[in-house]
């Protein structure tokens, strides 16, 4: 009788906290959600020598953040950085850094990482960014390398957000970004068979998107809108019917004219 009882309690607090989770979602839905602030805090950025990595950090520059700089380039890094303090941040340190070298991670990690990542721990407070693509949610031709990536990043991402949320931390938040082609110049040539429901995005609103999203500790965020349909769609479609569709909106060939990025002379 007892455990009866038990699993009836624990059903009955499940559909009432179920119930709660949906109404919050509607209201939200309805009245714009508060924004927090990040003023005096602490925002690293990889890629912030250029396109929509330094976008971003003249973006929390203008809240007040502390920024930390990631690139390769570091002449661009740099640049940014002089913009970033005109743009009224209150500290930056920009560093040389190229990502895709385990040891040059490292070095900088020693630099930046170990000064707060363990205080974010301890005080359980911060906020993961991960920007992924619509490209880490559906398979993209000629696009496996990037996709593979991307599909990676989304995954490692939301599995972060799941360990941060069965150890209780709730003060450490997730946002996940899967935004269509950027006009960042890193898909040069690439082209959408459907502007209407899948434009290629201009990066002042891209960045915007993505800072709201950020500061309403929204964990999803995928742009455009019409993404979330295609991923609704893809969960219960035939896979024909699904082939029809991308075909429809010419997803078989964005890739067609691909240029790729020009360098700087």
């Amino acid at each position: 009788m007892s455990s009866n009882w038990q699993s009836a309690k624990k059903l009955l607090i499940f559909l009432a906290k179920s119930l709660l989770t949906l109404l919050e979602a509607v209201v939200f839905t309805l009245l714009p959600k508060p924004r927090k602030s990040v003023a005096g805090e602490v925002v690293l950025i990889t890629g912030a020598g250029s396109g929509l990595g330094r976008l971003l950090a003249l973006r929390f520059a203008r809240l007040g953040s502390v920024l930390v700089l990631w690139d390769v380039n570091r002449e661009g890094n740099e640049e940014t950085s002089k913009m970033a303090q005109e743009a009224g941040a209150t500290r930056v340190h920009a560093y040389t850094c190229d990502c895709s070298q385990r040891e040059e991670v490292y070095r900088v990690a020693n630099q930046t990482y170990k000064a707060f990542l363990p205080a974010m721990i301890a005080n359980d407070h911060g906020h993961l960014v991960c920007i992924s693509s619509s490209a880490g949610l559906v398979g993209v031709n000629m696009l496996a390398d990037y996709c593979a990536s991307k599909f990676a990043a989304f995954g490692f991402a939301e599995s972060v957000f799941i360990e941060t949320f069965a150890q209780k931390q709730k003060g450490i938040k997730t946002t996940i970004v899967c935004p269509f082609f950027i006009k960042t110049g890193m898909f040069e040539g690439c082209t959408t068979g459907c502007p209407s429901l899948l434009p290629i995005l201009d990066p002042e609103y891209a960045v915007r998107k993505i800072v709201d999203a950020i500061l309403q500790e929204q964990l999803y965020l995928y742009l455009p809108k019409f993404l979330y349909f295609i991923v609704f769609l893809k969960s219960f479609l035939p896979v024909k019917t699904g082939l029809l569709i991308a075909d429809y909106l010419g997803i078989f060939h964005v890739m067609d004219g691909f240029s790729g990025q020009k360098k700087k002379q």
